[in-house]
């Protein structure tokens, strides 16, 4: 079961300052695209982000390490997501930045897990700047949707509302 990176796209759409990325993956032979709508946590696209969780087939939950109130914004979004999103959207927990000095970090690993746990979700941590887990993340969701895809094809039903879009409902602010 290889996977693997095929192809990465960036671009911003700036008429709403959200950064959208196509990631193509290869798994199990299959061609993968994840369109990835991130609008960096930003308070100001609350209100539109509630569109982008009616498509999503997956979303991923990111978080600063070295930034409680980021962490403890999770569960916001969460809430957020149980409104908005279907209910078989698939979650990823990611706290990320890890690479920084360990005298940064303000959420342990274990608190990280703990709240993946109590969400029944995947839990990884990553290093954006480092690429440390970022593949892994993006594999881990693909495989997720396509393994929950082939369960609703065997029992003959169709997803209502399906697109190939990962959204990343929380991240820590970047400059655009």
């Amino acid at each position: 079961m290889p996977l693997e990176l095929e192809e990465f796209t960036v671009s911003i759409v700036s008429i709403v300052a959200v950064l959208e990325t196509v990631l193509y993956l290869r798994l199990d032979g299959k061609r993968i695209k994840l369109q990835i709508w991130d609008t960096a946590g930003q308070e100001r696209f609350r209100t539109i982000t509630t569109a982008y969780y009616r498509g999503a087939m997956g979303i991923l939950l990111v978080y600063d390490v070295t930034d409680e109130s980021s962490f403890n914004n999770i569960r916001n979004w969460i809430r957020n997501i149980e409104q908005h999103a279907s209910d078989n959207v698939n979650k990823i927990l990611v706290g990320n930045k890890v690479d920084m000095d360990e005298s940064k970090r303000a959420v342990p690993t274990s608190k990280g897990q703990a709240l993946a746990d109590e969400y029944g979700t995947k839990f990884f941590e990553t290093s954006a700047k480092t690429n440390m887990n970022v593949e892994e993340v993006f594999f881990s969701i693909g495989q997720d949707i396509k393994q929950r895809l082939s369960e609703s094809d065997s029992k003959s039903e169709v997803p209502i509302g399906v697109h190939d879009s990962v959204f990343v409902a929380f991240r820590p602010p970047f400059p655009l």
